[in-house]
């Protein structure tokens, strides 16, 4: 798939997910239309995965440690046909199999529960393990936000797989560089990423979150990179999309009125139009 057939994909996930967080009237759009274009590439190049068959045993296994985003997940899983697309607008709704995190019980294509931040890299460490244990040659992704490594399991996680030289482990950190809080440099300075997780026996590659090339890239390092685990760290854009939404940290967990819903749609649309227009 070429990099405008990506961007096009990746616009629709971003609908979804500003339709999805609209619906549901709460949820997390900043941090899911931040990583959408990451969610893209995992979901419709990277991973070897079937929607016909999401349990297959040698399918590449992906792990959202930050479960708050699963609007962005869920978005990326319907359009790549897990479940129905009509079904986003259920996000958090009574009886819904779609809820605020992630559910391996309920959710096509989700192979980990997950939520409690930091637990999400402690799992694929151990899924990337069991691949090696069992001589399987599935690869194994996480998704981390950059507050989330405020987090000392995230290092404790990163210690052991650097120690067992999980190289069929990827970390991918979106690096939005807003939390909760504000800045993730006020708050609790992750930084220098990059050389924390390459003290970890990482192999650490910086790269552009939304720039397909790049992206392609640098999960093409990940994979000819042998005896040790990559981190990619995804230089992202809080609210990627939506302008109003955009470098505000105002947006991280709250769901948009109807009128900030139409402006975001219109946003989202003009891309779209943008993008057909480079097509022609």
């Amino acid at each position: 798939m070429n990099n405008l057939e990506l961007k096009k994909i990746a616009n629709e996930v971003r609908k979804g997910i500003v339709t999805a967080v609209y619906s549901a009237k709460a949820g997390h759009p900043g941090g899911s239309l931040s990583a959408a274009d990451i969610y893209t590439y995992l979901y419709f190049e990277e991973m070897n995965i079937d929607p016909e068959d999401p349990k297959m045993e040698n399918r590449d296994r992906f792990v959202l440690s930050k479960g708050h985003t699963a609007p962005g997940l869920y978005s990326a899983l319907a359009h790549r046909g897990f479940f129905p697309v009509e079904d986003l607008v259920t996000l958090r709704k009574l009886g819904s199999y779609l809820q605020g995190h992630p559910s391996m019980q309920y959710i096509p294509g989700v192979d980990m529960s997950s939520g409690s931040l930091g637990q999400g890299i402690s799992a694929a460490a151990g899924m990337a393990l069991a691949g090696k244990m069992d001589q399987k040659d599935y690869r194994v992704y996480t998704l981390l936000g950059d507050g989330e490594l405020e987090e000392g399991q995230v290092w404790e996680a990163a210690m052991f797989a650097g120690h067992r030289k999980l190289d069929n482990l990827v970390v991918i950190v979106d690096n939005n560089g807003l939390q909760i809080d504000g800045p993730v440099a006020e708050v609790c300075s992750p930084y220098p990423i990059d050389k924390k997780f390459e003290a970890f026996n990482f192999h650490a590659i910086n790269v552009d979150a939304h720039d397909f090339g790049a992206i392609r890239e640098a999960f093409r390092e990940a994979r000819e990179t042998k005896g040790m685990p990559t981190a990619i760290i995804a230089h992202s854009l809080k609210g990627k999309g939506v302008s109003f939404m955009e470098g505000s940290v105002d947006w991280h967990g709250k769901a948009p009125g109807d009128e900030e819903y139409a402006v975001a749609m219109a946003d989202l649309e003009k891309i779209g139009e943008e993008l057909a227009e480079e097509e022609a």
